[in-house]
C-alpha cells in the first residue's frame, strides 16, 4: 500500500503580527529592542519573517504609522456615505479616525514620539505617513479643482497638501500634551482647524481664522 508523504508547512507570518509584537515588547519593557535576532526568536519567528515586511526597526516604526493610515483610510470608506461626503468632510473623517486610533493605542505613539534624544529620528519615523497624508490632500483640492469653472480659483495642490501635514503635525502635538476628559480639546481643534484649511481656500477666509486663533490663544491661557 502506498503512503503518502507528508509536507510541512511553515504558517507565514503577517506584518500586522510582527507590529503587534513590537508595540507590546516596547509598552512591556519601555524600550526598543536592540536586536532583531533576539526579538524575532523571543516571539516565535524568524529573522527571515522580520525582513520580509522591514528592513529594520526603524523601517517598522515608520510602518506603523502608515498602518494607522491605512485603517484610517479602510474605517473611512466602510461608511456608506463616505463618497458623498464633501471634500472639508472627508478631512474631518480622516483627522477624526487617525486620532481615535492614535488614542487606542497612546501609551505605545507616545513612548515613540518622546524616547528619542534625537528630535530628527522622530521625524524620520513619520516621513513615509507625510507622503500619503499629502497625497490624501492633493486628491481633496485636485477633486474641488475639477468643479471650479474658472482658472484664477484652482488652487495648488502642493500648497494645499504642505498646509494639511502641518495642520496634522500641529493636531499631533496638542494632542500629546491634551489633558481633557476623552481629548475632547483635540476634537474642537480638529474641528477648527480643518474649517480654517479649506476657507483659506475659499473667499473668506477671515472669519475661521480669526476663530481658530482665539481657541488657541485661550487654550494657551488657560
Amino acid at each position: 500500500m502506498a503512503t503518502t508523504k507528508k509536507t510541512s508547512t511553515k504558517k507565514k507570518i503577517t506584518k500586522q503580527q510582527i507590529i503587534d509584537s513590537y508595540m507590546a515588547y516596547v509598552l512591556e519593557n519601555e524600550k526598543m529592542p536592540v536586536s532583531i535576532f533576539k526579538f524575532s526568536k523571543e516571539n516565535g519567528f524568524s529573522e527571515q519573517d522580520f525582513y520580509t515586511h522591514f528592513g529594520s526597526f526603524e523601517g517598522l516604526k515608520s510602518g506603523i504609522w502608515t498602518t494607522f493610515y491605512e485603517m484610517t483610510m479602510d474605517l473611512s470608506e466602510k461608511n456608506k456615505d463616505y463618497d458623498h461626503f464633501s471634500n472639508q468632510e472627508k478631512m474631518l473623517t480622516f483627522f477624526y479616525t487617525f486620532f481615535e486610533l492614535l488614542t487606542a493605542n497612546r501609551s505605545f505613539v507616545l513612548f515613540t514620539l518622546t524616547h528619542e534624544k534625537d528630535k530628527l529620528k522622530t521625524l524620520q519615523q513619520l516621513a513615509p505617513l507625510r507622503k500619503k497624508v499629502k497625497s490624501f490632500a492633493s486628491e481633496l483640492i485636485e477633486e474641488k479643482n475639477d468643479e471650479q469653472q474658472l482658472k484664477f480659483l484652482k488652487h495648488l495642490a502642493v500648497i494645499f497638501s504642505e498646509g494639511a501635514w502641518l495642520q496634522f503635525v500641529f493636531i499631533l502635538k496638542f494632542w500629546m500634551d491634551d489633558n481633557s476628559p476623552s481629548f475632547e480639546k483635540t476634537d474642537v481643534v480638529i474641528e477648527k482647524s480643518v474649517r480654517a484649511i479649506f476657507d483659506v481656500f475659499a473667499t473668506t477666509p477671515l472669519e475661521s481664522v480669526v476663530d481658530f486663533g482665539k481657541f488657541l490663544w485661550k487654550e494657551k491661557m488657560a
